[in-house]
Parts: C-alpha cells; sequence; structure tokens
C-alpha cells in the first residue's frame, strides 16, 4: 500500500507540486473530510428539508480540520494519498462539539500542532485550484459523502452553504460534476447489507485492509479508494447508474450548468465493466433522479 503523505504549511507546495504531476495519470478523487462534530444531529426519518437546513447550519458554523485524498485510475491501480492539515480551526474560539473533539484526539488529531504548523486555507485553495484547471475529467469518490462535499465545496468557493437543498445540488454539480458514493453503491448490491454499515464494514466484506488510523482523512480516503476499485470489479457496475447519487438525498448531483471555478470542468467519461466478483449489482433500471438500482430482492449468484 502506498504511504500517507502529510501536508502542512511547511512542504505544501512541493506536495502539490507531486499531486499535479500525478494528475497527468490518475483522475480519480477519492476524499474525505474531519470536521469539529455536528451542533445540530438530524433524526434519522426528518425530512431532506430538514437535514439540509442542519447541514447549513453546520457547515456555516464550523471549519473544515483535514481533507484526505487519494489518487487512482478508478481500478487497482493507486498512486498516492495526500493529508493535508488545515490552520484554520481553532479549538479555544470556534465552534465544535466536544464528543467529536475527543474522538479526533483519540485517533491521533493533534489540535495544537495542527493550528502551528497547519497550512492555511488561504494558501491552499489558490493553489489547489489552479492545479485543478489544468485537468480534465476529474471524478470524485466518497463514502457517505454529503457533508464532505459541503465542507470541500465551502473550502474553495468560500461562501455559505446555497439556501436549499436544490441549490447545493445545483453549485454542487457546478464544483465537482461527477461523484461517487460509495455508501449509495453499498445500498443498491447484494452482500452489503443494504448499505446500512459503515465503510469499515464494508472494506471487510470486500477483503480490503486499512493502512493508517480511521477518523484521520488521509487513511479514510484510502481506504474509500480501494474499496471503490474492488467494487467497480463487480458484475453490472455501471458509471452512468452510480454517478451523482448520494447517500441520504434524493437530488442527483450532475453536470448541467457550467463550472463556477474557472478553467476548471471535467466531463465524464465512462469506464469499461470488469469481471467478476463475489458480490454482485442487481441489474441497471431505466436512471430517474434517485435511481432504484435493486427494485426487488435477488439471490447472490
Amino acid at each position: 500500500m502506498k504511504e500517507i503523505r502529510e501536508v502542512w504549511g511547511s512542504n505544501v507546495d512541493s506536495e502539490l507540486q507531486f499531486f499535479s504531476q500525478c494528475l497527468e495519470r490518475f483522475n480519480f478523487f477519492s476524499f474525505d473530510t474531519e470536521f469539529p462534530g455536528f451542533l445540530r444531529n438530524s433524526p434519522r426519518d426528518v425530512p431532506e428539508s430538514l437535514r439540509y437546513s442542519d447541514l447549513k447550519f453546520n457547515v456555516d458554523s464550523m471549519k473544515i480540520i483535514q481533507l484526505g485524498i487519494t489518487l487512482s485510475d478508478g481500478e487497482d491501480n493507486i498512486c498516492s494519498t495526500w493529508e493535508f492539515n488545515f490552520s484554520d480551526f481553532d479549538l479555544e474560539r470556534d465552534a465544535h462539539a466536544e464528543e467529536s473533539i475527543d474522538l479526533l484526539k483519540k485517533c491521533g488529531i493533534n489540535f495544537e500542532k495542527f493550528r502551528k504548523d497547519g497550512v492555511s486555507s488561504k494558501v491552499f485553495v489558490p493553489k489547489f485550484l489552479h492545479i485543478l484547471s489544468r485537468y480534465r475529467n476529474i471524478k470524485w469518490v466518497t463514502f457517505h459523502g454529503l457533508y464532505d462535499l459541503a465542507y470541500v465545496m465551502k473550502l474553495l468557493l468560500n461562501k455559505p452553504m446555497p439556501r436549499s437543498l436544490f441549490e447545493f445540488a445545483e453549485v454542487a454539480s457546478m464544483v465537482f460534476g461527477c461523484v461517487f458514493d460509495i455508501k449509495f453503491m453499498a445500498k443498491h448490491c447484494n452482500g452489503l447489507l443494504g448499505g446500512e454499515i459503515g465503510l469499515n464494514s464494508v472494506a471487510k466484506i470486500l477483503g480490503v485492509e486499512r493502512k493508517g488510523v480511521t477518523h484521520n482523512a488521509g487513511s479514510d480516503s484510502l481506504l474509500s479508494a480501494t474499496v471503490f476499485a474492488r467494487m467497480k470489479m463487480m458484475p453490472g457496475f455501471q458509471e452512468g447508474v452510480f454517478s451523482g447519487c448520494l447517500y441520504g438525498i434524493s437530488t442527483r448531483i450532475g453536470r448541467r450548468m457550467k463550472m463556477v471555478l474557472p478553467r476548471y470542468s471535467q466531463p465524464m467519461i465512462l469506464a469499461p465493466v470488469r469481471q467478476p466478483s463475489a458480490v454482485i449489482f442487481c441489474a441497471r433500471p431505466v436512471i430517474r433522479p434517485l435511481p432504484v438500482i435493486c427494485p426487488v430482492p435477488m439471490t447472490i449468484l
């Protein structure tokens, strides 16, 4: 497995230079974020409008702590993993949930070091966007990624979250273009318990081992990249079915408008289906705003 490259204020330029070189061959961004928890928790059965209202309040009120990105070709070939440690979050002053901070500390997050040695988002974002503007066909991969997309969107645009879920989907379509949510994919895949399990459990079922520590963005992004590659090998997988579908919302992320970021565009490329695996996707349906991949139970062959 590839190493996880720690990025701080002192080495951000050299790491972004290497990151840019890797983008010439690897266009899948498996990403994860760490953030200071939830000020508002959404009940499981809450309407989407209220769930988004909670998300907007949480993301607008708090700051990203860490961004992990693993570059791959969407198959078995993983280039490298970067863990960008940001200095913007101040534990003494900024809003946070204590239980989430305690969890991150137990998982090795050193908030004092981040504040002192991390990279400022004001330094990172212009350099990162300049790199993205040079490449096309970028595809973003996440696990249960609604909040991850929201925090990256806020990071890149430096604006509050859109007012409604529909507007969020429109802006996300412009910023990200092509997005895959592994948890949504697992929901429509025989053998993965309807997707009602975490990333670690999905990885265990698929025989994928973690490198690094959970709740660290680099390790989580690397595990997501490996799990995604394994799932793409399953019979019946088709990118067009799953692209743009996020777990927990019915509004699909798509390429409906021009990008708001200068020269940063990413038309989708459909990859060939690979064969075979022990877990089998159901047959492709007619694509709808929220595609139903597996309308009835099916027996694993």
